[in-house]
């Protein structure tokens, strides 16, 4: 980078940036056109480094600097729905293999029953692909990140008006804890009709949930909806880093 370029500029990156300069050296051949003998000697020059500082802001920050109220609940509104791009945003599965076969599967009867009636009602959901059913029943009139639907609407289905949520960590996770009604990453007792939130990005914010129906002592098995685009049966190791927790429902 040439020094006038840098002058040109310094005043305007003064605040962030800090020039350098090195010396080092270039190897130039010349050639004696009389005896025809090159010669060549390393040339000391000067190069210029411009180290600059950048700053990162959140977009939420930006957002409520730059916005008026109405632009700024629209935005919250985008931010909430994913724009319809919930893998773009970290919502939803980004496994798109089938569903498996759930016939070795032990279904839990111990302290905590679950609901049997609530796991035939999410099988036949198995299949269903767009989601619309749940993100409608909620009261959006265009598709959201519909994992959070489909688990409040099989639960309204079950007779339980709560928990019911669109966002997984703000509103899902959130009701769970105030409850005592938490269960955290290898835990025990879950049963038929828990939810299970899963952390993709082990970022620490759940951005995916779905419904527990059934485990066998080492492994967790799911219905899920939004996992690519559509409803399937997924397992999960007891101990899988990215599940985050389970929300203990009471039948």
């Amino acid at each position: 980078m040439d020094a006038p370029f840098l002058r040109n500029r310094r005043s305007v990156l003064s605040e962030f940036a800090t020039e350098e300069v090195e010396i080092r050296y270039r190897t130039e051949t010349n050639i004696d056109q009389e005896i025809g003998e090159t010669t060549s000697e390393k040339v000391p020059y000067e190069y210029y480094i411009l180290n600059v500082e950048l700053m990162n802001k959140p977009i939420s920050s930006l957002a409520e600097e730059l916005l008026i109220p109405e632009q700024l609940e629209i935005f919250r509104v985008y931010m909430e729905t994913s724009e319809n791009k919930p893998l773009i945003f970290g919502g939803g599965s980004p496994y798109t293999y089938a569903s498996e076969d759930l016939s070795g599967v032990q279904f839990v009867n111990g302290t905590r029953p679950g609901n049997t009636a609530l796991v035939d009602l999410v099988k036949q959901q198995v299949g269903d692909v767009g989601g619309y059913p749940y993100w409608s029943w909620y009261g959006f009139n265009f598709c959201i990140k519909w994992c959070t639907c489909f688990v409040s609407w099989c639960y309204n289905q079950a007779g339980v008006s709560e928990p019911k949520f669109a966002a997984c960590q703000s509103q899902g996770v959130s009701w769970f804890p105030s409850r005592g009604q938490w269960g955290a990453r290898g835990y025990e007792n879950i049963a038929p009709g828990d939810a299970t939130f899963f952390n993709w990005d082990l970022d620490g914010s759940a951005d995916h949930v779905g419904i527990v129906i059934g485990a066998d002592g080492s492994h967790v098995y799911t219905v899920e909806s939004n996992s690519g685009d559509a409803c399937k049966i997924k397992s999960y190791d007891l101990n899988y880093q990215c599940i985050k927790g389970y929300g203990l429902i009471n039948w």
